[in-house]
């Protein structure tokens, strides 16, 4: 989860490596450094805390050095002190090192080193792999690489087999300052090529900015960086052939062009993000009298959906929540009934295996460390059977380019664009249009539902983006008027029945990550079974009531909270004497039909969020303890 950056060219390194590592501290924020090379050393600078505190540090080491790597950490092993802060240097400081992920067996690495006389000054698992690579460079090993082009990369090569887990790393040495290695097993790095320089990145928004030329590494690959080229190869030492791919992206997506928060540009950002998937995703030829073909277009093969009789999603945190929805959506339109697991839990303790079943793997960044293992296990566990057993693995991501895409054999992208707030907003809600437009494929192709309802869902989406952009212009400033009012608030609950009570979940959690206030979602009738006890006038209680099948039943638990003095927020219609009887405050939204309102009612919830941590002070887009791409377990 942290981020990595690391440059060899012909330019000085540092303000390369910080601007790389500003555009990664959205993967972790705990501490920074970088570590350079010039004139034979190793110069190693570090800070607990925000970026801008290294920055200050370095404006006192002004120095030309032409590469170097740096880091930004979310803390995993060890508490966020500078001690603990990336670059580890061995015990000589001849060597430097950042890492990504977690090296597993690294107690049993240190006790090792410890006997063999190296000193730790740290508390995490990284240190030991400066210390290995330098103890191994003093043993001049004999080359695993035929035709070995540096002892440096020999060395990095034996340690790298040494270690166990996940794990991207970035190497350089005062002995061989005209050499940069990098390594990627079950971590994502990528390479970055320019005229005469070379870059490598935990992700592409650190290097947009200098080129667009990049090799993504693969599981198992270490590369060797220098002024000259870049060689890669495998952990067996056999050198590979690979080439660049050109990215298509504008470095402007990651400034905040005049948003005072990244979370509040991507929030205005989602209508055009709809736009996009619906235009990617439907059919514009298609209608109910002209329908000899899907009205949807997601490439996908229909041996994918041949006598399907489950589907099986699993996921995390915000995606999680969308795969809720999705849940409900493929069961209501196509029929075919659907599980979704945690998968964090799934791994150990997976659903027996069925026939025919389709199972989705859900996650913006495409490197969330335990949806990937789940995936990766289930393909193990079906591999081998029969036919109707077999893996059918489908990846719903916002980075098809990632680990998941090198996984599954099919992905829907989702196209939201780069999303730099921790909490996730416009991905979320492309992830509900991504299963909108799945049910809709696996709804036609069965026959699940008339072509004319199939008409008028496809119509109701294409008029979601206006009424997002209606809804942002009508509740911003009510609800930032609004969140006065919560400057002291404790605690929150969420209420929502049906396919808007993931919706309530997800509002719960935007509140939890951002403001740092205990919120909970709940179906609004299991309120009366044990949470009621709860409130009191010090709870405010935030109801999502939409017109459709259990908008009377919202309304009557809503108003069992009120007996109860919560104060009452009502996401809903405006012009409902009914709600305004019932509601304190009503944060008013587009009617549209109850299967797609979960696309409208997050937008305010998303928007409340925003707004107290705001009025809060606090910081929005880097949220405490939190990090955008969970890559460890």
């Amino acid at each position: 989860m942290c981020g990595i950056v690391g440059y060899i060219g012909t330019q000085a390194a540092t303000e390369i490596l910080l601007s790389g590592l500003e555009k990664l501290e959205y993967r972790g924020y705990d501490s920074a450094g970088i570590a350079t090379i010039w004139e034979g050393k190793i110069d190693c600078v570090r800070a607990k805390g925000k970026l801008y505190n290294l920055r200050s540090k370095l404006e006192q080491l002004e120095t030309p050095a032409p590469i170097g790597i740096g880091h930004t950490r979310w803390a995993t092993h060890g508490k966020p002190e500078e001690y603990n802060a990336h670059p580890h240097m061995d015990s000589s400081k001849q060597v430097a090192v950042v890492q990504n992920g977690i090296i597993e067996n690294y107690r049993e690495l240190r006790e090792k080193l410890k006997a063999e006389g190296c000193q730790f000054v740290s508390d995490t698992d990284t240190e030991v792999i400066p210390h290995l690579i330098a103890k191994l460079l003093k043993e001049s090993p004999s080359p695993s690489v035929p035709f070995s082009p540096s002892p440096f990369l020999e060395a990095v090569l034996k340690a790298v087999k040494e270690l166990e887990g996940a794990f991207a790393l970035a190497v350089i040495s005062a002995d061989y300052p005209d050499e940069l290695i990098v390594v990627r097993q079950q971590a994502p790095l990528v390479i970055g090529f320019g005229q005469g320089e070379f870059f490598c990145a935990s992700d592409t928004p650190a290097i947009i900015g200098y080129t667009r030329a990049v090799l993504p590494l693969e599981n198992g690959e270490i590369a060797r960086l220098t002024p000259l080229g870049v060689e890669v190869y495998n952990f067996a030492g056999v050198r590979l052939k690979k080439h660049p791919r050109l990215l298509n992206l504008n470095p402007m997506i990651v400034e905040k062009q005049g948003f005072k928060h990244f979370m509040l540009k991507e929030i205005y950002e989602q209508p055009g993000v709809v736009r996009a998937c619906l235009e990617a995703y439907l059919n514009n030829d298609w209608n109910a009298e002209n329908s000899a073909e899907s009205p949807i277009k997601l490439g996908l093969p229909r041996e994918l959906y041949a006598d399907l009789e489950q589907i099986q999603i699993v996921a995390c945190g915000t995606s999680w929540h969308a795969a809720l929805v999705g849940k409900y959506v493929l069961e209501q339109l196509a029929g075919i009934p659907t599980q979704v697991q945690y998968a964090s839990e799934f791994r150990y303790a997976p659903s027996p295996l069925t026939a025919n079943t389709l199972v989705i793997g859900v996650t913006q960044s495409g490197e969330t460390a335990d949806t990937l293992a789940a995936l990766g296990m289930e393909k193990e566990r079906r591999s081998g059977k029969e036919a109707k057993y077999q893996a059918r693995l489908l990846g719903i991501t916002n980075r098809p380019e990632s680990s998941l895409g090198h996984m599954v054999s099919h992905m829907i992208n989702t196209m939201a664009g780069i999303e730099v707030g921790v909490a996730a907003t416009k991905t979320f809600v492309a992830q509900l249009i991504a299963f909108y437009a799945l049910a809709l494929d696996l709804a036609y192709l069965r026959e699940s539902i008339s072509h004319q309802r199939l008409q008028e869902i496809i119509n109701g989406l294409r008029q979601i983006p206006r009424d997002i952009e209606a809804n942002l212009e009508s509740q911003e400033r009510y609800i930032e008027h609004l969140v006065h009012d919560f400057a002291e608030t404790t605690d929150f609950i969420f209420l929502g029945r049906g396919i808007n009570f993931p919706i309530a979940l997800e509002g719960a959690l935007k509140l939890k990550e951002i403001s740092y206030i205990h919120a909970e979602g709940y179906p609004a009738g299991e309120m009366k079974h044990g949470p009621i006890a709860l409130l009191d006038a010090k709870v405010p209680v935030v109801a999502i009531a939409m017109p459709g099948s259990v908008y009377e039943k919202v309304l009557s638990n809503s108003q069992e909270a009120k007996a109860r003095d919560s104060r009452l927020i009502g996401v809903t219609p405006a012009n409902d004497g009914e709600a305004a009887e019932i509601f304190d405050n009503i944060i008013p939204v587009k009617v549209v039909e109850e299967l797609l309102s979960p696309i409208l009612t997050v937008i305010p919830l998303q928007l409340l969020a925003y707004h107290i941590a705001a009025r809060r002070g606090l910081d929005v887009d880097q949220p405490r303890n939190l990090a955008k791409s969970v890559t460890v377990e």
